[in-house]
């Protein structure tokens, strides 16, 4: 197996478009999404990935596609059985490649949050509330919510997503399908933050997409990741502080601690942090589904 980094890849004669992690193809009816090792944090992309990271990605999201009851967009990430034009290096796909169904993408993030942490906890500090959903007063930062709540967010191409109401919500894709995304949203994070909990780690909050295919909603995009979630270990969980984490939060702290102002191309990762990062993210694979990571 190989772990070299793939930071940005090429299937020659398909369309592409590269968002900071992905490069999505489209073959028409269906889309070749390719999970690269790019790593982004303040909303840039570093000059360096982090090996295997966007192998560790799709193999997540896979285990919860077969682990859910929620029609999803997956139709094989076996490379085999996929449309890749002759002469590409197939190894570099393996592991980070998945064939799906093209969906009517519904232009929202579908945020589903069991904890107080990040922009919900920023929020609540000013108005004891996020996203228009009232909460108890006297929480404190990475709070377990009496019950988990949804938070919608509309998606930015660059930048940061930005918090909005159930209301404007329900004004930009119609009050009928808001209410359905959040039942789905609610009940797919319960399942799988219930599920981890078994394992050792606490998703504190979530991000999913969801697009129309004929005519139902289905789950598209990833499924909680350390890139799309908080993941903590629940033996280190302590109400009133920031969380030590499996995601990329080693990065941001890193940057932190440099003289980056971050309004200028970043510097790249040290060697080590490198690997402490990849070592979490495959932490994190290993403790959810109780497999050995194919690629060390």
């Amino acid at each position: 197996m190989t772990s070299q980094v793939v930071l940005e890849t090429t299937l020659p004669g398909l369309p592409v478009r590269r968002g900071k992690v992905r490069d999505v193809y489209d073959l028409g009816q269906e889309l070749l999404i390719v999970s690269t090792d790019r790593i982004s944090a303040f909303d840039y992309i570093l000059p360096n990935g982090i090996p295997d990271k966007g192998r560790v990605l799709t193999q997540i999201s896979r285990f919860w596609f077969e682990q859910i009851d929620q029609e999803h967009h997956l139709i094989t990430d076996d490379v085999s059985q996929m449309p890749i034009p002759a002469g590409v290096d197939v190894a570099s796909l393996e592991g980070r490649t998945m064939l799906v169904r093209k969906t009517q993408v519904v232009p929202i993030e579908c945020v589903a949050r069991g904890y107080l942490a990040g922009s919900g906890w920023k929020e609540y500090r000013q108005t004891q509330s996020v996203c228009g959903v009232a909460l108890p007063a006297g929480l404190v930062e990475s709070s377990k919510l009496p019950s988990p709540i949804f938070t919608p967010a509309t998606k930015a191409e660059e930048g940061h997503d930005e918090n909005i109401s159930f209301q404007r919500m329900s004004e930009i894709v119609g009050a009928e399908v808001a209410e359905e995304l959040r039942a789905k949203t609610l009940a797919v994070y319960q399942t799988g933050a219930e599920f981890a909990a078994t394992k050792g780690i606490l998703i504190a909050d979530t991000k999913f997409e969801w697009g129309r295919f004929e005519d139902r909603f289905i789950l598209i995009d990833e499924a909680m990741t350390p890139d799309s979630s908080r993941f903590w270990p629940a033996d280190h969980y302590e109400p009133g502080r920031s969380q030590s984490s499996f995601d990329k939060q080693f990065v941001r702290d890193w940057l932190e601690s440099t003289d980056w102002d971050k309004n200028s191309p970043p510097p790249e990762l040290p060697a080590d942090v490198i690997q402490k990062t990849r070592s979490k993210y495959i932490d994190a694979f290993e403790r959810l589904t109780g497999q050995s990571f194919a690629w060390k």
